[in-house]
């Protein structure tokens, strides 16, 4: 970690990716990103801290349960604080007291979530009639896409906002993250062949300006340790748009910049990630590393992991944990149901966690039933420390020549609901 976060880009350790150990017969790998803030050994998952926090959980736990780096949010930092007042903090990192890597993503996602109304990305359980117009049930339209950018309405207050690719750029500068992610326009599975097409040229097009703005900012603030700027890649289930996407942004140079590495994102069926994970993987440079936004699931990190995907993220372990659910390695399972009333095991008898190591599931389901706020921060650690030491095993196994062997046997215990 640099001296200071207001030291000359030159002075602070450049951002770079090294590729280690690969997985034999696929397109996973092993690697070691690195950042002014420190380095995240890949494969890796990176927990949420939407509002510069990891909710119910301090940033200390977060780093002792082994997290690597945080991902934070662009949209709801820009309209809580204020971007404006972590760049006066002296970025994201210092602001939360976090002293590893840190990442934000574009806004992007809202296009998305505000405008239909969709929370998932992954198995949003396509429609099988085109409807570009669709919307979730007893949602209301709060964003509008046009050619120049996204208007947003507020979920706080209904005040109209503005996101374009260089406000966007803007607003993740002034974050100060490591790494941040261009504006793209995410589609949902309901949309048409046609509007699928005319999103990914878009998105190509913002792409074009965030590479523009964000060599701009980065001469502007010379003085900033410098953030790597990601791609993102969409196209949805269609393996012609995916691959385009990936040669366009993976040879795209503005003005002599050049994306850092690459995020994937976009609607897609859950039965279809590997598959999708692999087109763009094939296309992506050997060098620069791939972000998949929003999964946690067990097995789908394998699947990306064995389709070329490098890091993860996903607001699911800490959301899930506040409505009770934990997982263990046979499978998760939600506390408050009346059989743990009496139960004073563990959550999982060998876990290395916090939660484990002193409470009960008795107690946890107390405190449950109770609406007592420290549940949330205890089966919050649980969760985040099953999710990040999943995928350090991960990258042990492949670094020990046994992925295969670790997937089997993990996927063959793992239930899901028990």
């Amino acid at each position: 970690m640099p001296d200071s976060d207001t030291a000359p880009a030159s002075a602070a350790r450049p951002f770079s990716f090294a590729v280690h150990d690969r997985i034999e017969g696929g397109l996973g790998r092993t690697g070691t990103i690195t950042t002014p803030h420190g380095q995240i050994q890949t494969p890796a998952f990176i927990p949420v801290a939407t509002k510069a926090t990891v909710k119910a959980v301090r940033p200390e736990e977060m780093s002792e349960l082994g997290a690597q780096a945080v991902l934070a949010n662009a949209y709801h930092l820009n309209l809580q604080p204020g971007t404006d007042v972590l760049d006066a903090a002296g970025g994201l990192g210092k602001f939360m007291n976090w002293p590893g890597p840190t990442f934000t993503d574009s806004g992007g996602f809202q296009v998305m979530s505000l405008g239909v109304g969709f929370k998932k990305t992954i198995s949003m359980d396509a429609a099988r009639v085109a409807d570009d117009q669709a919307m979730a049930a007893e949602h209301e339209r709060r964003a509008f896409v046009d050619e120049d950018g996204v208007t947003f309405k507020s979920h706080i207050d209904g005040t109209e906002h503005r996101f374009t690719p260089e406000i966007s750029m803007r607003l993740q500068h002034e974050i100060g993250a490591d790494i941040i992610f261009a504006f793209d326009e995410l589609t949902t599975l309901f949309n048409t062949r046609s509007y699928q097409e005319e999103s990914l040229e878009r998105t190509r097009r913002w792409a074009q300006r965030c590479l523009a703005a964000h060599a701009q900012l980065t001469a502007d603030r010379s003085t900033k340790p410098y953030q790597a700027l990601f791609g993102v890649l969409q196209g949805a289930q269609y393996e012609d748009l995916r691959r385009k996407a990936a040669q366009d942004l993976g040879a795209m140079e503005i003005e002599g910049q050049v994306f850092d590495g690459f995020g994937i994102g976009g609607a897609l069926e859950k039965e279809n990630l590997g598959t999708i994970v692999g087109w763009v993987c094939q296309e992506l440079p050997e060098n620069k590393p791939r972000h998949l936004l929003g999964i946690s699931e067990p097995e789908d990190f394998f699947t990306a992991i064995e389709n070329g995907a490098d890091t993860f993220d996903c607001v699911q372990p800490s959301r899930v944990a506040r409505n009770g659910r934990v997982y263990t390695p046979q499978g998760y399972f939600n506390i408050p149901q009346a059989k743990y009333r009496r139960d004073f095991t563990p959550v999982q008898d060998d876990c290395g966690c916090y939660t484990c190591a002193n409470y009960s599931k008795a107690y946890l389901h107390h405190l449950f039933k109770a609406k007592e706020m420290l549940v949330h921060t205890l089966m919050t650690i649980h969760n985040e420390y099953f999710t990040v030491k999943l995928v350090d095993d991960i990258r042990a196994a492949i670094s020990a020549g046994e992925f295969f062997a670790f997937r089997d046997e993990t996927l063959g215990r793992y239930q899901g609901r028990i």
